[in-house]
Order: structure tokens, then sequence, then C-alpha cells
């Protein structure tokens, strides 16, 4: 029996040393000691610790390619689709899940840009019309005005496009295809791979900035290019803006003021249409503001206490909407449109002077380095400043191709008081900007003038209809602008062509 008690004895001993041992481990160990870490993340997300929302956690290489389990950064980037969203991959990335979504998108003016493309085309002799902003001609000595223009397009004029991720300047950089609008971006960096439904309006500035229309709405205008005009100086050192040119701020739009974002009335399925491309289908200020029952137009409208409500997408926030009771409306129907009485302001850019310039004579641009074009900005302060004179080339913003020749531009005249006025297409007054008021130039390598000055054909001051997104109440003198052809401002913008050289 000795020896089986002693055995027993032994063996509690041991039992009893290592609960002791277990127990120091969790209850008695130090309250500093180093807990163990976290598994590490598998596949991409070991390098690239992305969050994604519920609906895209799907994997990296669903939508990327390469090689999510590779074992070194070579063979995970194999194959590697940096911008899947891109047009020329969406339909098989995007699209293995949204394949109407994106067919639509494809057709729609904000991947093809037919219809401000056609515009300048005509302008400059143009007598078919493209599909779509990929199918501009590509010439690198233009010998005619319009494979001028056409280079223009390509290479200047068409930075703000699903095709590219825009200038470097903090708040111009998006991405490319559906990204450009359904991903985040800010101070120059995507902001978070999580894909939005509703669009912020932060994404709609990324190409909707400078004067155009979208920084109307949040009363923008941009200062002057030339030194001596851009006041307030920006101090030396300062960062860049953030659209790349500083500007004055206006009164904003009585709707943004309000809290409607652009797809409350520009929403997705109009955006993404291949018919217009933009506005809801059918709404009009008078969908809102002659509300009836039942004519939402998409819009959530009701009535609540004898008020008209109008219910915001994003938000959810319910706003009253005024009702037009003056007689004024009446009287003048179908004469006017709404915006020529209720537009506080316009962009009245007149004299726009484009020049392509092959040879590196950049002091005459000393007093222009400010071009609202990051390209241009860098090889002049480079050139001028930095002791480094760069031969002339920029990028075809389409294909991404660096070629020779840079694109100048400056201004007649700016302003933004005195809107102007002509008639629409359907013989009413309304608002206009000088769109195609367009002159082009060109200096070849060897220094010859080939193109001096090249006006665009089209309306005298190249004024367009178009709709300010700068809305408020009637002005004390909206009656002036309401004359017939006697007004001197109508007189501006006859329809009779211009002959160009």
């Amino acid at each position: 029996m000795a020896p089986r008690s002693s055995a027993s004895l032994l063996a509690c001993l041991l039992l009893t040393l290592l609960l002791a041992a277990c127990g120091d481990r969790s209850a008695n160990a130090p309250a500093n000691r180093p807990k163990s870490a976290p598994a590490p993340a598998a596949g991409c997300r070991r390098c690239h610790p992305v969050e994604l929302d519920p609906a895209h956690d799907i994997g990296c290489a669903t939508c990327h390619q390469g090689h999510e389990e590779a074992a070194t950064r070579e063979e995970a980037h194999a194959g590697l689709i940096a911008q899947p969203a891109h047009p020329d991959f969406m339909a098989k990335t995007c699209g293995r899940c949204h394949a109407e979504l994106v067919a639509r998108a494809a057709r729609s003016l904000h991947f093809t840009v037919k219809k401000e493309v056609n515009e300048v085309r005509r302008a400059f002799g143009a007598k078919r019309d493209l599909a779509s902003l990929v199918e501009i001609p590509v010439k690198d000595r233009p010998d005619t005005v319009l494979a001028l223009a056409d280079d223009l397009l390509r290479r200047r004029c068409l930075r703000c496009h699903v095709y590219t991720k825009g200038d470097p300047y903090p708040e111009t950089r998006r991405g490319t295809g559906c990204a450009a609008c359904h991903l985040e971006y800010g101070n120059g960096a995507m902001r978070s791979h999580r894909f939005t439904g509703p669009v912020a309006d932060g994404q709609c500035l990324h190409c909707h900035y400078a004067n155009t229309v979208g920084a109307d709405y949040y009363g923008r205008y941009e200062h002057d290019f030339h030194s001596d005009y851009r006041t307030p100086y920006p101090p030396v050192g300062k960062k860049p803006p953030p659209y790349g040119v500083e500007y004055h701020q206006l009164v904003p739009d009585v709707h943004q003021q309000a809290g409607l974002a652009c797809t409350d009335c520009h929403p997705g399925a109009a955006l993404m249409g291949p018919a217009h491309g933009t506005g809801s289908p059918g709404v009009s200020c008078e969908t809102c503001h002659r509300w009836r029952p039942g004519q939402t137009r998409g819009l959530k409208l009701a009535e609540s206490g004898g008020r008209v409500l109008l219910t915001l997408g994003r938000s959810g926030k319910e706003i009253p909407v005024p009702q037009m009771t003056s007689p004024v409306h009446a009287a003048y129907a179908g004469k006017a449109t709404c915006v020529l009485c209720h537009a506080q302001w316009s962009y009245t850019d007149q004299g726009t002077h484009l020049m392509r310039q092959d040879t590196q004579n950049y002091d005459p641009w000393t007093y222009l380095v400010t071009q609202s074009c990051y390209e241009v900005e860098a090889l002049l302060n480079a050139s001028l400043f930095g002791g480094e004179s760069r031969e002339p080339r920029m990028t075809d913003k389409i294909t991404g191709l660096s070629k020779p020749g840079i694109w100048f531009k400056g201004y007649e005249l700016r302003r933004w008081e005195e809107p102007l006025i002509c008639p629409d297409g359907e013989g009413r007054l309304t608002i206009c900007r000088p769109v195609l008021d367009l002159h082009l130039s060109y200096v070849d390598p060897d220094g010859n003038v080939v193109f001096d000055s090249v006006p665009a054909k089209g309306p005298v001051g190249g004024a367009l209809p178009y709709t300010p997104h700068t809305i408020g109440k009637a002005g004390a003198f909206f009656r002036e602008r309401l004359q017939e052809r006697t007004d001197i401002r109508w007189k501006q913008c006859p329809t009779e062509p211009r002959q160009g050289k």
C-alpha cells in the first residue's frame, strides 16, 4: 500500500503545481503584460487594409484581378487591374453585377461628353457629330483649324471626364468610370473604399468646378489668371487652392442654402440615362413651385398643413416649397424662362483665347502662370522660376500619352454682375453665356504662326442658352430683363452665325 500512497501523493502535488501555473497566466498575471497580437489579415489586406461596404466585400481579386493568396508582391500583382471601374474595364468588373446600369451609363453624357464635344467641333467646321469623346481624331501636327480644335479637346479641355483621374489639385482628384462618382475622394486622395449610393455634392464638384454650372450653385467664381488681377494675392508658400485657382465667394443658389443636394434634382437615373443626362425626366421649376397632387415627377412632394413640402433625398429633411402666386408669372408665361428673372448672377467669360505652342518661348507667360491646369502650371513654374526649361509636352487625357505641344489659356474679360440675355430655342428670353466665344492659335516647333486667333463660328459673342444655378428672389429691376428686342443685351446674342477666318 505504501508505494501506491506515495504515487497518489506525487500525482496530487504535480496537479496542484500545474493548476497554480495556469492561474498565474490568467487571473494573477500582471496587468501590463502584452496580449497576443490579432491574427494578420489574409490576402491583399495584409498590405492594403481597406474597409469595404457590405455589398462590395467580395474579395479584392473579384474586381482587381491579380492573385490574392500569392506569397510575394510581384506574384500578387500579376495581371492586376488598378482601376477596375475605368470605362475600359467596367463592363467586365462592375458589369458582372450591374450589367444594365453599366450599359446605360456608358451611353450617358457623363461618359460620352458628346454634347460639349460636338458643340465645339461644329463651331470649327465639323460636318458630322461624334458618338463619344473617344472618337475625336488624333493629329499630332494640326493642319486645319478643326484638327487643332480636336487636339485642344483631347489635351486641354477634357480633363473632367471619367477616363481620367483629374488634375492633382486637392479637390479635383477622383476615381475613373463608375468610381468617379461612387468612391469618395478628398484632399487629393481616396477617402474610403466604401461605394456610395446617393452621391455627395463634393463628388460632383471634383468635375463641376471653376466657372461651370455646379460651382455657381455654391456661389464660386474663379479669380482672373493674370497675376495683377488675382486678389487677394495668395501668400508665398501657400498650399495649392482646392480647385487650382482661388475663387470669389458670391451668393450661393437659394436651393443650396435650403439644403438641396445636386442629386435631389439630378438623380442617378437621369444622370446615367442615354437621352439627356441632366435633370430628372420632366422636372422643371414648376414641378415644385406649381405643384399639384399626383405630379411628383420622381420627387417626394406632399401637402401638409396648407403647405407643399419637399423631402430631401440624402438628409430626409422636409422643407417648404413656395408656390407661384405672382401675377407676373402669368403675364410672361411662354415669353421668358424662370432663370431670366431669378438668376442672381452669371458666368460671362468673354473672349476665351487658347494657344498651342510647340516652342520653349515661355517668357510672355510670366504673368499668366496660373492656368487652371496643373500640367501647364508645372511646366511654366519649372521653366520660368525653377531653372529648368522643359520641353512643351502635354498628355492626351483619353489615352494618357504625352505628346509635343502645350496649350495656354487667357481671357479678354471675366465678369459676373450683368447676365447676357438672348432667346432660347423656343423663342423665350433667357440667360446665355459665351461658351463658344473661342479663339484658337498655333505656333509650330519652328516658331511659325500656323493659326492666329481663329474664332469659332456661331452666334455673335458665342453665346448659348443655359441654366445658371444662382437662383434667388427676382431683383428690383427684373422688368428690365423682360424688355423686348429693343433691349441692347438681346442684340449681343442674335442667332445669325458670324464668319471665321
